[in-house]
């Protein structure tokens, strides 16, 4: 499954763009004709992806940029978005993917953890979309897509820092799409469920065993599935994408029968192994 048409030509930025769901966007917009930017932290990461992001582009034209970032650094986003820009002779497309989790009990996660998660999921991407909206407000034109989770829309036990900064990009994102539309720029968020990264390997190691019990045997996304159902709803102007059936399913039961899911919720996690 790959992107729909229409990204031939425009000009993207993808944060988180070493690994997982941001590897995966990047390389599947460049396979389709895009010039595209990717930030993150680690400098080797970035070059074997860019290196990647060339072998992937069917035209030689393509720009391709690797720009080290850390997003919860106000000056580095800045410098970041500015050399993206400058790189790729301007911008249409910003996808704000970066991205960390913490996955522990309350009682178990400490301010600095809860700090770092907000300013990373949270205030990255408001530090990005602010160093990014001037362009394409002046352009009137351009997309601005934001990676939360299904714990944007159902919080789970486990994640008392990581659901709410996603519950809060949501909020973000829709506020944005409202104040925005009027001037041609478009914003969508997307729900991917649990996706075969490497963030979800590292909360692994922590994760309680109520958090492993709500997950039940559901199958991971790849997330290639991830990216292409984000590109697909970017492409078709969607305001929210939530990616596979299961996950689309849950949304749904969530939104409509929240004392249901609460329910089933408190009923897993009783049967949870003591920990």
């Amino acid at each position: 499954m790959g992107p729909r048409r229409g990204f031939e030509g425009r000009r993207a930025l993808v944060t988180g763009g070493s690994s997982g769901i941001g590897r995966a966007t990047a390389l599947q917009l460049a396979g389709a004709g895009a010039h595209v930017a990717i930030l993150a932290r680690g400098e080797s990461a970035l070059a074997s992806v860019r290196a990647e992001l060339a072998a992937a582009a069917p035209r030689p034209e393509q720009r391709f940029a690797a720009i080290p970032c850390d997003v919860a650094d106000a000056a580095q986003v800045d410098h970041a978005v500015a050399a993206a820009i400058a790189a790729l002779g301007g911008l249409d497309l910003v996808v704000n993917n970066a991205g960390i989790a913490v996955a522990k009990r309350f009682e178990d996660t400490s301010q600095d953890e809860f700090d770092r998660v907000l300013d990373v999921n949270f205030f990255g991407a408001v530090r990005v979309v602010r160093a990014a909206l001037p362009h394409l407000r002046a352009q009137g034109h351009g997309d601005i897509a934001n990676v939360a989770s299904l714990a944007g829309l159902l919080a789970v036990y486990g994640y008392s820092a990581y659901a709410p900064s996603k519950f809060a990009l949501a909020a973000f994102s829709e506020v944005l799409r409202q104040e925005l539309r009027p001037h041609g720029i478009r914003v969508t968020a997307c729900f991917p469920p649990d996706t075969d990264t490497p963030q979800l390997a590292a909360e692994n190691r922590t994760k309680p065993a109520e958090t492993r019990a709500l997950a039940g045997n559901a199958a991971l996304l790849a997330p290639e599935t991830v990216a292409a159902a984000l590109l697909d709803g970017i492409a078709r102007g969607r305001a929210r994408v939530v990616p596979g059936r299961a996950a689309q399913l849950i949304a749904w039961i969530a939104r409509v029968a929240p004392g249901l899911v609460r329910r089933v919720m408190d009923r897993e996690i009783r049967r949870a192994p003591a920990g």
